[in-house]
């Protein structure tokens, strides 16, 4: 059981899950005005697990994402002016507009770069906490990913070489039952993902991703051991998008009532009912982060395009 937290912390914890929401809905309706390229992987109702785990780990270390990006980047602290710049295409994101969604990063903040390929990302992180470990410094990397890109051969191999040289690293499988349309409980016979690290000697953790508090708790620890020398980790955060795999999925794949049976212990709703935070300090936190969002639409909304003349700019060729 997750322990009690400090007013300080409840607030970072509830305004982060706020600001998440806030920005995803901001840019589903982009989506559905035809205002951005491409698709919207959105993040709605697994919030605590990026807030839980970003409060977790220092201003230098790393972090490894995916193409469900956005909740890991704000709760990060990136400029979400900058982030939905980005998504529509604007000269004024974090790569200028030729990213979009799926690869917005921001190294300054730790940020790896999300990524389009399931699985792609965690090459990179695992990277990134073998140059840590190679510098000979403190940082560890966090690794995001979902369940379906747990069956990737990019999970077992990278997972085997960080348990082999006890990279400081805590993998976080996002386990929100679909990979696209495929129910995970399916195509795996085990269901507890993270059981998988018994074959790598390494530690695993199953918790409700719902959580925000379970989820700093367990991922706090995984990170002072890794931090401490004691090699990688993982943990697997049960959560549930509440939207398709993106915007043009209507979920028919879902039973009857799953939905709703989620909605019901939805992450931000338990959390104001813990009673950390009274109705004035909730109020005050919306009020203030809904200030945020509108500003950081305006700034999305009003920046140009880029010019056709940066079409062959920041590109690598041989």
């Amino acid at each position: 059981m997750a322990k009690k937290i400090s007013k300080e912390l409840a607030k970072e914890f509830y305004t982060n899950m706020y600001k998440i929401r806030r920005f995803e809905e901001e840019v589903f309706e982009f989506y559905k005005l035809g205002q951005m390229a491409g698709l919207a992987h959105l993040y709605i109702g697994e919030e605590a697990v990026a807030t839980g785990a970003m409060a977790a780990i220092g201003p230098q270390d790393y972090i490894g994402t995916t193409h469900r990006g956005h909740g890991h980047m704000v709760a990060r602290g990136a400029d979400m002016g900058k982030m939905m710049a980005e998504i529509l295409g604007k000269a004024t994101g974090y790569s200028k507009g030729k990213g979009g969604s799926m690869h917005i990063m921001d190294m300054d903040i730790g940020i790896l770069g999300a990524n389009g390929i399931v699985g792609g990302g965690i090459p990179t992180a695992t990277g990134a906490a073998y140059s840590a470990k190679y510098r000979g410094t403190d940082q560890v990397t966090l690794c995001f990913f979902g369940d379906g890109a747990s069956n990737e051969g990019t999970f077992h191999e990278c997972i085997n070489m960080a348990a082999a040289w006890d990279l400081p690293i805590v993998y976080v499988i996002e386990n929100n039952l679909y990979g696209i349309t495929v129910d995970m409980r399916r195509v795996t016979k085990e269901h507890d993902l993270a059981k998988r690290a018994i074959g790598y000697g390494i530690p695993g953790y199953t918790i409700d991703g719902m959580n925000v508090e379970e989820v700093y708790e367990t991922i706090s620890k995984a990170v002072k051991d890794a931090r401490e020398g004691k090699g990688p980790s993982i943990v697997e955060c049960k959560t549930y998008r509440y939207h398709g795999h993106n915007g043009s999925d209507n979920c028919a794949y879902r039973p009857a009532g799953e939905l709703e049976e989620w909605k019901a212990r939805d992450c931000m709703d338990s959390f104001k009912a813990k009673g950390y935070l009274t109705e004035d300090e909730i109020k005050e936190i919306e009020k203030s982060v809904d200030k945020d969002i509108e500003k950081a639409v305006e700034f999305a909304s009003e920046s140009p395009y880029p010019d056709a003349s940066e079409l062959m700019t920041d590109i690598f060729v041989d």
